[in-house]
């Protein structure tokens, strides 16, 4: 009875199967706990609590409602986006057709042939009557199943696994894809509204350097001011209109980039936009900690779940080594009659059970193990770069936070006192207190400020925008008030 109840336990183990696939662990982290403490870092209110940023919704994050409309565009007509879906469903149907690997394919055949033959020939051998010939008939019908893998050693699941690991992944890849298009709309808009303000900046530049010619070729004539003061007042004159070329042209090409991204013209029915100098034109964002920031970072999510398809491989890789036992099968009917074909006595039936054993290979199935553990030791190097990647993408973020704030502020104060400076010399030069030379140093002088600040405004906000992206933020468009989809365990 004991010997009876143990081998039944045996046969159910062995019909069960087992698995190859080693068994999985998550590489450690390669980066600290904790973002950097430098002084580059201050911390801020908004490094601690409130939502975090792969729960805040877009739309909650990017307030101006223009930049809203251009992101909604380019999510339905992006090419790059539309092939990451795409993906997402090829691997869907690979990891399908992989899983049905797992059960018997089950066929219904019905068949029937009728051929002539000359006197005395028989397909069965012998002979048959004299005469001119004869008509020879065979129906079949048959249901049964062809060469099924009993996958005692688990080759096929180990690839089904694999298939489904690949399939996870292509679907954080189709998250990790919007996560930058939604990032790289919000630049792109960024810096064409930001080329616009410094086009307007250089005509109202222009405007003052030409009016400043025009006077000085006046006075050049009456002999109030040198020839050098007129050719520096051209100097300055022709620099600004180089600029002017110069930034009509980036704005055109701003364009056509954005219009890139959106996958289709830009939206002629845009609302009115937001001026890139107000303070809630982009949402604060909270920081967390490392573990929990990178556990929602999609890339991150996507280099795990192919590294996991990697592990899966060398199970069906080891699984090779065994022998691979298939079955074929068929019962039905057959008759050299069709309408005998469901007689009683019609059935007939096979059975052929298949082993093969690998004996000799010449090394492949060890160089195909060894293939396997190699590209899982990549992929695992492929994890941790990822992660590392985006440790150094935050923490530049965060530096970027604090002290773009401190330098923006700077840069401020310095148009202020650069439009001061050029008020007072303009002032000075109409009252014969100082020469030409100070006014166009001070128009110079303020130019120059202004363009710092613009570009120093759009990095500021680029930086943002690029820390919500590193942070995991994108995903939803609306916040998420639970929380966000949890990585794999």
């Amino acid at each position: 009875m004991k010997k009876s109840a143990l081998s039944l336990s045996l046969a159910t183990i062995v019909l069960s199967g087992c698995s190859m696939i080693p068994a999985y662990e998550r590489p450690q982290a390669p980066v600290s706990q904790n973002w950097p403490q430098e002084p580059a870092y201050a911390a801020s209110d908004t490094d601690v609590g409130g939502v975090p940023a792969a729960q805040l919704g877009w739309r909650e994050f990017f307030t101006d409602p223009r930049l809203q409309q251009l992101i909604q565009t380019a999510l339905q007509n992006n090419r790059n986006l539309r092939e990451a879906a795409l993906n997402v469903q090829l691997y869907q149907a690979t990891y399908r057709i992989q899983r049905a690997e797992l059960f018997p394919a089950i066929s219904a055949d019905a068949q029937g042939q009728r051929q002539r033959l000359p006197s005395g020939y028989s397909p069965f051998g012998g002979s048959v009557g004299g005469g001119s010939g004869y008509t020879y008939s065979q129906y079949t019908a048959t249901l049964g199943l062809t060469a099924y893998e009993l996958d005692f050693f688990g080759r096929v699941r180990s690839l089904e696994a694999a298939a489904l690991q690949n399939y996870f992944a292509t679907r954080e890849a189709q998250r990790s894809a919007q996560i930058s298009l939604i990032a790289s709309v919000a630049n792109a808009y960024l810096t064409w509204q930001t080329d616009q303000q410094l086009l307007q900046v250089t005509r109202d530049t222009l405007a003052a350097f030409q009016k400043s010619y025009d006077l000085t070729e006046k006075s050049f004539q009456v002999g109030v001011v040198s020839a050098m003061d007129v050719r520096q007042s051209q100097t300055a004159l022709e620099a600004a209109r180089a600029n002017l070329a110069l930034y009509t042209r980036q704005v055109a090409e701003d364009l056509n980039a954005l219009t890139l991204l959106l996958g289709a013209p830009v939206p002629a029915d845009l609302p009115p936009g937001r001026d890139l100098a107000q303070d809630e034109l982009l949402r604060a964002l909270p920081t967390g900690l490392p573990a929990d920031v990178l556990q929602q970072r999609p890339d991150i999510l996507q280099a795990e779940y192919t590294l996991r398809a990697a592990n899966a491989n060398i199970g069906a890789a080891r699984a090779a080594f065994f022998p691979r036992i298939s079955l074929t099968a068929a019962g039905g009917t057959a008759s050299s009659d069709l309408s005998g074909l469901f007689d009683s006595n019609a059935g007939y039936w096979t059975f052929a059970p298949r082993i093969s054993v690998p004996i000799f290979t010449a090394g492949s199935l060890r160089a195909s193990l060894d293939s396997a553990r190699i590209q899982k030791d990549i992929n695992v190097v492929r994890y941790e770069r990822a992660i590392q990647s985006a440790f150094r993408e935050v923490s530049d973020g965060l530096a970027a936070r604090a002290t773009y704030t401190q330098q923006l502020k700077a840069q401020q104060a310095l148009v202020n006192s650069s439009q001061d400076y050029y008020r007072l010399a303009e002032l000075r030069y109409q009252q014969g207190i100082s020469s030409y030379l100070t006014v166009l140093d001070a128009q110079r002088s303020l130019y120059t400020a202004q363009q710092g600040l613009l570009n120093i405004r759009l990095g500021q906000l680029a930086s943002q925008v690029n820390l919500y992206k590193a942070l995991g933020g994108g995903w939803f468009e609306h916040t998420q008030a639970g929380s966000a989809d949890q990585p794999v365990g």
